[in-house]
């Protein structure tokens, strides 16, 4: 294990508890959710009459549930059952629309495509396709619209071809999701490096365990049955400067984790389970872990 000495953190104050965003009201949009435009969102269309089978047979999560007005959230893993990918999956007509970042579209397309074979489905940008978040109460109307189905507090997902009015930032939404303990891709996970069950995907239903074969399921099954999980992305309040993405944690000069995404004392931090019960120092900043109401930690057989 790396060690570096013992810090010290004189005169620092108590980390603060996270709470949930709180953005002004707008009167143009009374009595519905906080709408933020996600510009680092984008769509992949998935068409054809095998559609699904193709997609079963990829994804961590059971394609066939979804359904007009509920979405699916999944990982897309190396064979070797490491984190590439996670989208959420939507019912539009005769295709599926993959919520994705933007930046791995690329990717995903060809990579994805390279698994046809002779199925009957076609995979491409969506273009002209707006995602949207919705949280603390109603959604607008929308072509598309689905709660969000990691958490019922984490609102709803919105796609649409033409704008929709906002009342909020992504930055804001971006406070929100990291209140709830909620991953966003690879902000927060390494491609071929993370694991799902380390990220919560089991208790964030990201994972079907029902479904059948899907690629890199050997190793989730495995790292969930034989209690294999010896760290956790957990929410951290900060008290100090933001740590850049990638910062050692150390408890007590000890490395025990990385920084991952951060914004306004509120970040998610990679740490190893038997270091969360004692505050943590990361570059200058003090950090205490605050796992959520949903998290199930330990590493008994049969959890996560």
């Amino acid at each position: 294990m790396k060690k570096r000495p013992a810090d010290t953190a004189p005169g620092r104050g108590a980390a603060k508890p996270m709470a949930p965003c709180t953005i002004p009201p707008n009167p143009y949009l009374s009595g519905m959710a906080y709408v933020a435009e996600l510009p680092e969102r984008g769509a992949i269309a998935i068409g054809g009459d095998d559609r699904v089978s193709f997609l079963q047979g990829l994804v961590s999560n059971d394609v066939a549930t979804a359904a007009p007005g509920r979405a699916v959230w999944a990982a897309f893993l190396t064979p070797q059952g490491k984190w590439l990918a996670d989208f959420f999956i939507h019912v539009d007509g005769d295709r599926l629309l993959l919520d994705a970042e933007r930046a791995q579209i690329a990717m995903l397309v060809p990579r994805l495509s390279r698994y046809r074979l002779r199925a009957k489905a076609t995979v491409a940008p969506a273009e002209n396709v707006r995602i949207y978040a919705a949280w603390g109460g109603l959604p607008p109307d929308a072509a598309i619209a689905a709660p969000d189905p990691r958490l019922p507090e984490a609102g709803w997902r919105l796609l649409s071809p033409i704008p929709i009015p906002t009342n909020a930032t992504a930055a804001e939404y971006d406070t929100h999701r990291l209140s709830l303990g909620l991953p966003d891709g690879s902000h927060d996970m390494e491609a071929e490096k993370s694991t799902l069950l380390e990220a919560g995907f089991d208790e964030l239903q990201g994972v079907s365990w029902t479904k059948g074969c899907y690629m890199g399921q050997e190793l989730t099954a495995r790292t969930k049955y034989r209690g294999l999980v010896k760290r956790r992305l957990v929410p951290v309040a900060i008290d100090g400067a933001a740590p850049v993405p990638g910062t050692p944690v150390y408890k007590d000069g000890v490395d025990v984790g990385t920084m991952r995404s951060s914004r306004d004392g509120h970040g998610l931090a990679i740490v190893r389970l038997d270091a969360l019960g004692a505050p943590l120092l990361c570059g200058d900043s003090a950090l205490t872990p605050q796992p959520p109401p949903w998290m199930r930690l330990g590493s008994s057989p049969g959890g996560a």
